[in-house]
């Protein structure tokens, strides 16, 4: 699910911008509509896993795409109605949509198999694959610091994994997928950045994933379709609509404060999924997951920290 923001993987409509400048209600404000997407996002992260794998996963991304149009149609006719869909580099939005598709394919099977918090925290590996990534495909420089978190962020994943344990903590399938998405996410970032330095307007990337993203779920979906009953197009529905207001809210954060202020605040991602699959599906993280979880956070939030020190150089 495009849960990460402009700093973790554009699932936000905004901009980078510096904590210089901005007051302290627009911070606070910022700072609220964060932790708010990321509660948004984790409940309907919730309402996939609710689908219990009844619905093919091809299935969901087209109706997570469907029912969020409506909602986004508001922003999309502010920015300018269907002008928004005029684009100078259609072949940097396949790239986006492809890698977003498997970014999202990967985390809703995650979701359907493994505990939230579980695929929340992998899905934190999305900056560490991005670090590595920026090399080759970006062009920039990263330090010993930085690639030191990214093999402890790593380790992190280990210890939740405990493959010394002689058993598969989690279904290794369900693993390799939701990093494979997180690995998706991070592509797609690097896609949106340089659609970002030819001029594509933040709305129009957002538009075309919809559309291309929907479109090719819906061709993806026909070969083992399945009708949904009355309580899965509720929870269908419930997916798009409250993706859409997540999204929303991560652009009206990123619209009043800096992505430097505010990335940090995604984490709390952690906190709502785990208070759901504890409440609801009574899934508890041992002390393996708890400290997996704590490594990779906080090599996350070191790789955050450099990006700002650096940035401040710059």
């Amino acid at each position: 699910m495009a849960r990460w923001s402009i700093w973790t993987g554009a699932g936000a409509i905004g901009v980078e911008g510096s904590a210089a400048g901005v007051s302290a209600a627009s911070a606070r404000q910022g700072i609220l509509c964060v932790l708010g997407a990321a509660g948004t996002f984790a409940l309907a992260a919730a309402c996939v896993k609710a689908l219990e794998g009844a619905i093919p996963v091809a299935q969901v991304i087209l109706f997570r795409n469907l029912f969020a149009l409506p909602a986004l149609l508001p922003v999309l006719i502010a920015a300018g109605g269907f002008a928004v869909l005029r684009t100078k580099n259609p072949w940097g939005h396949v790239q986006r949509c492809l890698f977003g598709l498997v970014g999202m394919t990967g985390a809703f099977y995650g979701y359907a198999t493994m505990p939230l918090t579980t695929v929340t925290a992998l899905g934190f590996t999305m900056p560490f694959f991005l670090t590595a990534l920026s090399v080759p495909l970006l062009g920039e420089k990263v330090g010993w610091r930085r690639w030191s978190a990214v093999g402890v962020g790593f380790a992190g994943v280990l210890v939740m994994l405990r493959p010394w344990s002689g058993g598969a903590a989690y279904p290794p399938l369900a693993v390799a997928l939701v990093l494979l998405a997180a690995l998706g996410w991070a592509l797609a970032m690097i896609s949106i950045r340089k659609l970002g330095q030819t001029g594509e307007d933040s709305v129009t990337i957002v538009a075309w994933f919809a559309i291309g993203a929907g479109a090719l779920a819906g061709i993806a979906a026909v070969p083992t379709w399945v009708w949904p009953d009355a309580r899965q197009w509720g929870l269908l529905a419930a997916v798009g609509v409250i993706s859409a207001v997540a999204q929303l809210l991560m652009t009206a954060a990123y619209r009043r404060s800096a992505t430097t202020l505010l990335a940090p605040f995604e984490y709390s991602g952690i906190l709502w999924t785990s208070l759901l699959g504890a409440l609801v599906w009574a899934e508890w993280p041992d002390g393996w997951d708890l400290v997996g979880i704590a490594v990779l956070v906080g090599s996350g939030l070191f790789i955050w920290r450099r990006e700002v020190v650096l940035a401040r150089k710059r």
